[in-house]
């Protein structure tokens, strides 16, 4: 994954996984990985962006519509994943799930 995620015109939506993690790794990264992974094989994926310092992380992806989110909340791979954040990775977290309306960007 690298630059900023490509999406089509709106209307889409978007999820926003704002995160704060305990310490070590305990397999994070590689769960990370292959979440996107699967993630981007689901129907209706659009893309993603992500970004993580030393405390606070923010993911957010890009859904064609409400239903390929709930598809993909109730993967079983996903589910598991789920679990293991609640119970080894995270802190806190929280989710918002949001219809984007209008976009714009800036490219040199």
């Amino acid at each position: 994954m690298s630059g900023i995620a490509k999406t089509p015109e709106p209307p889409y939506y978007a999820v926003i996984f704002a995160s704060q993690r305990k310490d070590g790794d305990k397999g994070y990264g590689e769960m990370a990985e292959r979440m996107v992974e699967l993630a981007s094989k689901q129907k209706g994926f659009l893309g993603i962006d992500s970004a993580r310092d030393s405390n606070l992380g923010i993911t957010v992806s890009y859904w064609q519509s409400a239903e390929s989110i709930r598809n993909w909340k109730e993967h079983a791979a996903h589910k598991v994943a789920q679990e293991r954040g609640k119970k080894e990775w995270y802190q806190n977290y929280t989710v918002r799930v949001c219809k984007v309306e209008r976009d714009y960007n800036f490219e040199l």
